[in-house]
């Protein structure tokens, strides 16, 4: 706030304050999601520590479930505050991460993950660029470490067995990744006639595995969508989102292609401010890691863990 004053001598005074904005009266929604995201997920964590008691004996399934909670809401929240630190670092304002919860038990996925709303304005690409890739790479640690524990506590059944169970629709194929078949593997969990069986801690990796690339599709407002715009330029930002959106679709990922098609159409990119500038030609060859990264992350056809 800046406030102009003369004395009577004819100095003129200028009085500069910062200005606080009031504050929000829905300040609790954050705080809700995230306590019924951490509801909807411990549940879900339960019922499937149950399930997987059912095929293999293991552990307390409410001692599994908070396990499962723990490793899925970190996941989802260092990745967050990856995005966080960044915006800090760059003195950008933001919200609160507004977690999502989805369907228990029931539905596929517990939570459908987390978003931070920015209150200020992008000031040019560098900084676009460093907060949409510093998500990512802050989940995709996590997750490496998740998945490494939660592979040592996934029990190993006989192949048969386990063939058995997928004819009665006891099991599910879930098509894994390549950096899960890795921590799979360095765990010793790659055993001849042996099927290993994803304990819900391991199922937690593979959701943000999953997340990490979905994030990375350099589409619309995802993350990956910020990186590119800020390498790319809004042309190729606009012809890389529909080939995203094909990815998704032929892949199997219909909903999230609908969505991102959707949401596109109405709102196309984030325009920094100064985007004339080019992207500084460091971050310009990280955007190769931003490529290995969602081909480690992808689920791949060929490699499956039931």
């Amino acid at each position: 706030m800046i406030a102009r004053l003369e004395s009577n001598s004819g100095r003129i005074f200028v009085l500069v304050s910062r200005f606080e904005p009031p504050k929000s009266r829905r300040s609790w929604i954050p705080r809700a999601l995230f306590v019924a995201t951490i509801v909807t997920v411990l549940v879900d964590g339960y019922y499937r520590a149950i399930s997987i008691n059912s095929v293999v004996k293991g552990n307390d399934p409410f001692y599994i479930a908070i396990l499962y909670t723990a490793s899925l809401i970190g996941i989802l929240g260092i990745h967050e505050l990856g995005h966080m630190i960044a915006s800090k670092r760059h003195k950008l304002r933001i919200s609160w991460p507004y977690f999502i919860p989805g369907i228990p038990v029931l539905g596929f996925v517990p939570t459908f993950g987390a978003l931070i709303m920015s209150r200020g304005l992008i000031i040019n690409r560098n900084i676009l660029f460093d907060v949409g890739i510093s998500g990512p790479i802050a989940g995709f640690v996590v997750a490496i470490i998740v998945s490494t524990y939660g592979a040592y506590l996934s029990p190993m059944i006989p192949s048969t067995q386990a063939n058995a169970l997928l004819e009665k629709s006891g099991l599910i194929d879930l098509h894994s990744s390549i950096i899960m078949d890795a921590t799979v593997f360095l765990v010793g969990k790659h055993v001849p006639n042996q099927e290993l069986v994803m304990s819900p801690v391991l199922l937690a990796a593979w959701f943000g595995f999953l997340i990490t690339f979905l994030n990375l599709l350099p589409a619309w407002q995802l993350d990956g969508g910020h990186i590119a715009r800020a390498t790319f330029g809004i042309k190729w930002h606009r012809i890389l989102t529909y080939v995203s959106i094909g990815i998704l679709a032929s892949t199997g990922y219909y909903i999230m292609a609908l969505f991102v098609l959707m949401f596109s159409m109405r709102s196309q990119d984030v325009k920094p401010l100064d985007d004339i500038s080019p992207l500084s030609q460091k971050r310009k060859k990280m955007f190769g890691l931003v490529i290995a990264l969602a081909f480690l992350c992808a689920p791949l056809p060929f490699s499956i863990l039931p």
